[in-house]
């Protein structure tokens, strides 16, 4: 679930109740996004997009702990929500529940394993985790194919670069 379904027309409703709060988020009005997806919730409590988005909102508010909820509830109104799952995986590894964060990522992978955002989620939560060489791996692949945005590579760049280099195996 990443957008409105033309041919759900539930799902295209839920998109148009949250349309004028996202445009809100990308003009970087916040507050005022969170206030309307509020009132989202309030008339449409079953809208998945409602609460995904109030979790973004929530994030860039520094509520990190509310974005976490938000997500949470997206993702049980819509369990494959992908976009929620991978953001409730970042929250949750900000939040030091890396076990948690890596628990989202490998649902979110074996629901999308070709997908970048998921790999940057995986990889994220290993190198918090200290499991240099998963992290690697999944850095390194978001890296490659997943043309992140310029501060997010630079990001990813220097925490490859504070792993170090690969570790030679024995049987190598």
């Amino acid at each position: 679930m990443s957008g409105p379904d033309a041919l759900d027309p539930v799902d295209a409703k839920h998109w148009g109740e949250v349309e004028d709060a996202v445009e809100l988020i990308h003009d970087e009005q916040v507050v005022e996004a969170i206030l309307a997806l509020r009132k989202v919730v309030q008339v449409s409590p079953k809208n998945p997009y409602a609460f995904h988005w109030l979790g973004v909102a929530l994030f860039e508010s520094g509520e990190l702990e509310a974005a976490r909820d938000a997500y949470r509830a997206a993702l049980s109104l819509s369990p494959r929500y992908l976009g929620a799952r991978v953001h409730l995986s970042h929250v949750m590894r900000m939040l030091s529940d890396v076990k948690g964060a890596l628990e989202q990522g490998e649902i979110a992978r074996r629901q999308a394993p070709d997908d970048p955002d998921v790999w940057h989620a995986l990889g994220m939560a290993h190198a918090q985790r200290g499991e240099a060489d998963a992290a690697r791996k999944w850095l390194e692949l978001y890296l490659l194919k997943g043309n992140p945005e310029f501060e997010v590579s630079t990001e990813v760049r220097a925490i490859l670069e504070r792993l170090g280099p690969p570790r030679v195996r024995e049987d190598d």
